[in-house]
């Protein structure tokens, strides 16, 4: 961001004192007025939202929004390394077992009451302690044995076992004041909410918009924008065709052929970012509830490790990457995508599944899954092989990918049909067991934690669906024991081995097939809205991330020859995304000082 020349003398002092301060205590922007349309950045929307809980919110639409208005303890920076949020310092005794965190006497709710450990600590135990609020994080308080509240400013938390994930990150604080005084399980919070990150969520609408307002106490500063509105379309043409229009200011989740036909449109800038996202098909392994008992539908056969390997041989991905991704994003390994090179691929001695329709058919002979009269083989009770591939409508790729699944899975002997359904039914279905086939994904946090986590026995839901969120409805007592080998294991080396023994296990019990980790693709305004800061920088997608830093940095175009037009000096890039460091510049001309100062700027998602 640039500031506007300071030309008084007297004030060099003053404005180099509070050159200081900024650049310790984050950024402090000029917000525009609240009533100028042009402050307002509208994003398109095209996939349902589960609910704005955040102790219940899983889909990724959900918890993208909800980034925006909760902060961690700790958060993630610009390039997915931890970064202060809610806490400015933290440490650990010797023993690894006790995190101390700090929280400054500055950091406020958005409605201007103290943010103190009391509420760090509310959120910890509420989720520790009720089952109904283990939906979403419940995985992040496993190993957590007490939650302290030393003083108003200090948090202490004791682990059972000293584990490698900083404890403080990833879990979204609420404040203490508003959720202790409703049902916290049932709690809608959509409307005139409260939160500690830079937006909160003003109303919601269901299947049109979320209107989102500048919180004017984010300790990093207030937005630039005045407000964020997500605006729902059916599809995503009906939103490209917004962005033409200008109804709306950016799209995310292009399909490649919308990409292309957005590049030579004028006032529109594309963007290419590497995803942190992997897509895949996931294969019912039978699921089973908390109690132990069978739930949902799935196909009995299913539970044979041979038919399911047998489909994923079947299923060319390297035909699909080419044809339906158009080589945009990267072939897919283990659930960790390329963006986090420490945690990337398979261990020593996996492999992908090759594409061999020959060896899966002599594995199925093999395992005595004899062809019927018309080609499609028959279980273990004479039944024919007929499974159900459920994908989300609102998704292009998902019939195209079903397209070429059908022939190919028929060439082994085995019939699919398929369902595609509202994202939200997919996430209520593939909770409940309801499916065979399905296609899947969820965004990856720079620590591996929270996605092995949800892959444990114990990380099955309650019959109903409600209580802990799994993957895949898969168990092994032996990936548990990897689970928490990495859990605990403070060697970033020895761990990342660990963890990709972890992933590959997963890999080869054949209930998830990962295809691609798809490049975000990205259109804006870019005659309107400037300055967004990308994670990882330089490389990674503006929306999505990790964190808020993408839509939180950006800046409305400003009138030619204004500071941050284009054209003008600085290119209407925010001067403190260049780091902490702080350039101050002195010209003096006939008695008058010119000051330039710039700052710095320091997040699954399930689909």
């Amino acid at each position: 961001m640039k500031v506007k020349p300071k030309r008084i003398l007297a004030g060099l002092a003053a404005a180099l004192a509070l050159t200081v301060t900024t650049a310790l205590a984050g950024p402090v922007a000029p917000r525009a007025a609240a009533d100028d349309p042009a402050a307002v950045m509208k994003v398109a929307i095209t996939t349902d939202i589960d609910t704005f809980n955040p102790f219940q919110a899983i889909l990724a639409s959900s918890t993208a929004i909800l980034r925006f208005q909760y902060e961690s303890l700790v958060t993630w920076g610009t390039n997915n390394e931890t970064v202060p949020g809610l806490a400015d310092k933290w440490e650990t005794s010797p023993d690894g077992k006790t995190w101390t965190f700090h929280i400054p006497e500055d950091r406020k709710w958005s409605d201007g009451k103290p943010l103190t450990a009391e509420d760090a600590a509310w959120t910890f135990n509420a989720i520790k302690n009720d089952n109904k609020l283990q939906q979403a994080n419940g995985g992040l308080v496993e190993n957590v044995a007490s939650v302290n509240v030393k003083d108003p400013q200090t948090l202490e938390i004791v682990l059972t076992a000293p584990q490698a994930a900083n404890p403080g990150g990833e879990l979204p604080i609420v404040p203490k004041h508003v959720w202790e005084t409703v049902d916290a399980a049932t709690y809608e919070n959509d409307t005139d909410t409260v939160g500690s990150g830079p937006y909160t969520i003003k109303s919601y609408t269901q299947s049109q918009s979320v209107q989102l307002v500048a919180n004017p106490n984010f300790w990093r500063g207030a937005a630039k924008l005045s407000g964020l509105t997500w605006v729902y379309y059916k599809n995503g043409d009906a939103a490209v065709q917004a962005l033409k229009t200008g109804e709306v200011d950016i799209v995310s989740g292009l399909t490649a052929a919308q990409f292309e036909s957005l590049k030579t449109e004028q006032g529109i800038s594309t963007v290419t970012g590497a995803g942190r996202r992997y897509s895949s098909i996931a294969i019912n392994p039978g699921t089973i509830d908390a109690e132990g008992k069978p739930m949902g539908d799935g196909h009995p056969a299913l539970k044979d490790p041979v038919l399911r390997k047998a489909i994923m041989m079947a299923i060319d991905r390297e035909t699909l990457f080419d044809r339906v991704l158009h080589g945009l994003g990267k072939l897919g390994e283990t659930e960790m995508p390329t963006v986090y090179p420490q945690y990337y691929g398979f261990a020593p001695g996996t492999e992908a599944y090759p594409y061999d329709a020959a060896a899966a058919n002599k594995a199925l002979d093999d395992a005595g899954y004899a062809k019927g009269p018309d080609g499609i083989r028959l279980d273990k009770e004479g039944k024919p092989l007929k499974l159900r591939l459920m994908g989300r409508n609102t998704e292009p790729s998902h019939q195209l990918i079903a397209d070429f699944l059908k022939p190919w899975l028929k060439e082994i002997g085995v019939e699919i049909t398929v369902s595609m359904v509202t994202p939200q039914q997919v996430n209520d279905d593939s909770t409940l067991g309801k499916y065979d086939l399905y296609f899947t994904g969820w965004g990856i946090g720079p620590d591996p934690d929270f996605q092995l986590s949800i892959n444990q026995c114990n990380s099955r839901p309650n019959a109903d669906g409600s209580g802990n969120t799994s993957e895949n409805n898969w168990c092994d007592p032996e990936f548990d024991k990897l689970y928490q080998a990495q859990h605990t294991e403070q060697d970033p080396a020895k761990r990342g081995e660990i963890v990709k023994q972890a992933f590959s296990m997963i890999h080869e019990s054949g209930v998830n097939m990962v295809l691609w980790y798809a490049d975000s693709l990205e259109a804006y305004r870019s005659d309107k809205f400037t300055g967004f800061i990308r994670q990882p920088e330089g490389q990674g997608p503006i929306t999505g991330q990790n964190s808020y830093w993408g839509l939180y940095s950006a800046t409305p175009v400003a009138a030619e020859g204004e500071p941050g037009a284009p054209g003008a000096t600085g290119g209407g890039v925010p001067g403190w995304a260049i780091g902490v460091g702080i350039a101050v510049l002195v010209v003096i001309a006939g008695g008058a000082v010119l000051l330039v100062l710039r700052g710095r700027r320091t997040a699954d998602d399930r689909e």
